[in-house]
C-alpha cells in the first residue's frame, strides 16, 4: 500500500480560505493579516532562524573543529571478519553482498586485527602493513585498487 493510493477520509480535506472578498466572508479588508507590521506586507515575514532580533541559536552555540573537504572516508574491515566469510576472492562488492558493509560504503581499507588461515585474494583501496603481511603469509593475494578512479564512480 502506498500513501497516494489511500482514500481521503471524510472531513480530512478542507476548502481553502478565500481572502480579500469583502466583509461578509469574514476574511475581507486585511485578509486575516492584522494591521500593519512586517507580516502584513507583501513579501513580509522573517528568514529561517530569525528570533525577533535576539541573538539566534546558531550564533550563540560555539563552533569547534575543522571539516576537511579533501577527507577520504574508508569503510574498514578486519582480517577476523574476512576469515568468517565464504569465497576465495573478496572485494568491496562481495562484502556489500554478504551484508558485512553498508551498501553505500565508499572505499575499502583492510586492517590486520585477527588472523587469517586460508588463502584468499582480497581487493581493496588500502591495506595496513600488518594485513598485507598476514594475507600473503597465508598464501593469499593482495590487490590494491586506485583511490581516484573509485572516487569518480
Amino acid at each position: 500500500m502506498k500513501l497516494h493510493s489511500l482514500p481521503a477520509i471524510k472531513g480530512s480535506t478542507h476548502r481553502h480560505k478565500i481572502l480579500g472578498r469583502g466583509r461578509g466572508t469574514g476574511h475581507g479588508k486585511t485578509s486575516g493579516r492584522g494591521h500593519k507590521g512586517m507580516k502584513a506586507r507583501s513579501g513580509g515575514g522573517h528568514r529561517p532562524g530569525f528570533e525577533g532580533g535576539q541573538m539566534p541559536l546558531y550564533r550563540r552555540l560555539p563552533k569547534r573543529g575543522f571539516n576537511n573537504v579533501n577527507r577520504i572516508d574508508y569503510a574498514v574491515i578486519n582480517l577476523r571478519d574476512i576469515e568468517a566469510l565464504e569465497g576465495a576472492t573478496l572485494g568491496l562488492a562481495e562484502f556489500k553482498a554478504q551484508g558485512v558493509l553498508r551498501s553505500n560504503a565508499p572505499l575499502l581499507k583492510v586492517l590486520g586485527t585477527g588472523e587469517i588461515t586460508r588463502a584468499v585474494t582480497v581487493s581493496a583501496h588500502r591495506f595496513s602493513e600488518a594485513a598485507k603481511q598476514k594475507i600473503i603469509a597465508a598464501g593469499g593475494k593482495v590487490i590494491e585498487l586506485a583511490v581516484k578512479a573509485a572516487k569518480a564512480e
